[in-house]
């Protein structure tokens, strides 16, 4: 299973970006994928999730803000990110479940910066 995350960049605060990732080498409406962020100095977090039944979950403090949504006919999840703070800089990781195990693409860096 490979995942190729795209989509970052550097953007104002208060401003839009969506994250590509996109799956391949498995049977994708069966893969959970779920997005992930690592600040400089900090733990990486969950901060989206979705299932292959289109069931979402947010960490909090993006709840509102972003979206998590998926294309099965092109294999891919994307995270919707509005109202982008200073605080949501990181590298945004996607990870993918499939039967039990986990699959990591490489980052993708997002800066919110004026």
């Amino acid at each position: 299973v490979q995942l190729q995350a795209s989509g970052g960049g550097l953007v104002q605060p208060g401003g839009s970006l969506r994250l590509s990732c996109a799956v391949s080498g498995s049977a994708f409406s069966t893969t959970h994928v779920g997005w992930h962020r690592q600040a400089p100095g900090k733990q990486r977090e969950l901060v989206a999730y979705i299932t292959g039944g289109g069931t979402t979950t947010y960490v909090d403090s993006v709840k509102g803000r972003f979206a998590i949504s998926r294309d099965n006919a092109k294999n891919t999840v994307y995270l919707q990110m509005n109202s982008l703070k200073p605080e949501d800089t990181a590298v945004y990781y996607c990870r993918a479940s499939y039967y039990g195990r986990d699959y990591w693409g490489k980052g993708t860096q997002v800066t919110v910066s004026s």
